[in-house]
């Protein structure tokens, strides 16, 4: 394939923009090249610049869960978009997709409407620092939870250490009060509960990790962190910006059957535009304002066009339960595939599949958590990725992603897929 266009307009875009791209992941350091411009999209396809047609395996990152420019999404949006966009003032949308959420998701008594899935956990955190008078947080390795700075931290060099600043502009006092953890290790969070007791507020967790690759809770996991927060006061958070309204209809709480204290939403809770939420019961939301005294505000926070299109796409879920079905049903017949095309070409690799989530690694030993993330071939996916790419398949630009998949993919669109890995890995 050709990205000529593609090509030139990034390099104008370096002119005007850092690095080229509005969100780091997008400018392809992690694979080299040049990044792809789109032009449109459309059910399961990406259509670009250089006019390539691609099957999308990322879907913006989890929210075009039935494909891009779904009707009724699109149709919510143009209507709602005549009425006006944006108005800072409450509207009924508001209202009726809270109570739509509220009704689908377990352990859930009210909700509150933000911007993106950073502004959602970053206000997570301060309820929860508020609600509890503490000031620690435990985060584990690997887990993303947007660009706060108590988040952008990584592990020191063992569980109980103080967490390090991962990127200038992050201050030795926000870092301090972040504990690192290792995701599937309930010794290392026991430790940190032992080395600071009374003073942690909350852990807070992607209850299946989708930012070092889809990696599942380990047995007993999820149920131990919540034994954990109940045993020492503090209170479990559920980042389920990528899971909620993907893995189930309730989220990973009710895949798991583990309860949180608060949940995090993004991606498919607003079909495809930027929103995020978080919820708790009513004894914790009560805490924020104007009831508490736990600030959070938004000038754009319930926006009639992302209400519009949330509500839509929720509304979809809601009634056609068997749409999860068809998704780890379509999801499960594609990694058959590559696993066998790949066993057959002798390629060394681990998936790692949750739902409609999944990942390939490059790692001869499972992965579990970051440190064995990364410990695969990273050169490999490069080939992998590129070679992916000539063949019309576009999975994630990192090998430290998850690929989401969606409704709007055929049979045929996965055979396709299938048939390129079996291509592309006889050159790996």
């Amino acid at each position: 394939m050709q990205y000529q266009r593609s090509s030139k307009l990034f390099a104008e875009a370096e002119k005007v923009i850092p690095g080229g791209v509005n969100s780091p992941v997008r400018a392809f350091k992690g694979v080299g090249g040049t990044p792809i411009f789109v032009k449109s999209a459309k059910g399961a396809y990406l259509f670009d610049e250089d006019g390539n047609k691609l099957i999308d395996y990322i879907n913006s990152w989890g929210p075009m869960i039935l494909g891009h420019a779904h009707e009724p999404v699109i149709k919510a949006i143009t209507e709602r978009a005549k009425l006006g966009t944006s108005f800072g003032m409450p509207t009924e949308l508001e209202t009726k997709i809270a109570e739509l959420a509220v009704s689908m998701v377990p352990n859930i008594d009210k909700i509150r409407f933000v911007n993106s899935g950073t502004e959602a956990c970053m206000s997570a955190i301060r309820l929860a620092r508020g609600y509890t008078k503490r000031d620690k947080i435990i985060k584990f390795a690997g887990c993303y939870h947007g660009h706060s700075d108590s988040f952008l931290i990584q592990a020191g060099s063992g569980a109980s250490t103080f967490g390090i600043p991962n990127s200038p502009g992050v201050t030795q006092g926000t870092a301090k009060d972040t504990l690192l953890a290792h995701y599937n290790n309930l010794d290392s969070v026991r430790e940190l509960f032992e080395n600071n007791k009374n003073e942690i507020a909350a852990i807070i967790v992607e209850p299946v990790a989708g930012n070092m690759g889809c990696i599942p809770p380990q047995k007993g996991f999820l149920e131990g962190l919540r034994s954990l927060c109940d045993d020492n006061g503090a209170l479990f958070i559920f980042d389920e910006v990528m899971t909620g309204f993907r893995l189930a209809k309730g989220g990973v709480q009710e895949l798991y059957a583990v309860k949180a204290d608060i949940v995090c939403f993004g991606k498919v809770i607003g079909g495809g535009l930027p929103v995020g939420a978080f919820a708790a019961r009513n004894e914790i939301m009560n805490y924020l304002a104007p009831l508490g005294p736990v600030y959070q505000a938004g000038t754009l926070s319930g926006n009639p066009l992302a209400m519009a299109a949330g509500l839509a796409m929720l509304s979809e879920l809601n009634v056609h339960a068997s749409i999860f079905e068809r998704l780890d049903e379509k999801t499960a017949y594609l990694e058959n595939g590559i696993r066998k095309v790949l066993t057959q070409n002798g390629v060394v690799f681990t998936i790692n599949r949750v739902g409609s989530m999944i990942s390939v690694h490059f790692n001869e030993t499972p992965v579990v958590d970051f440190e064995t993330a990364k410990g695969g071939d990273n050169e490999m996916f490069k080939k992998f990725f590129h070679g992916l790419l000539n063949e019309g398949v576009y999975i994630a630009p990192s090998a430290y992603e998850t690929w989401f998949i969606t409704d709007a993919l055929s049979y045929a669109d996965l055979d396709f897929t299938i048939k390129a890995i079996d291509k592309v890995s006889k050159t790996l």
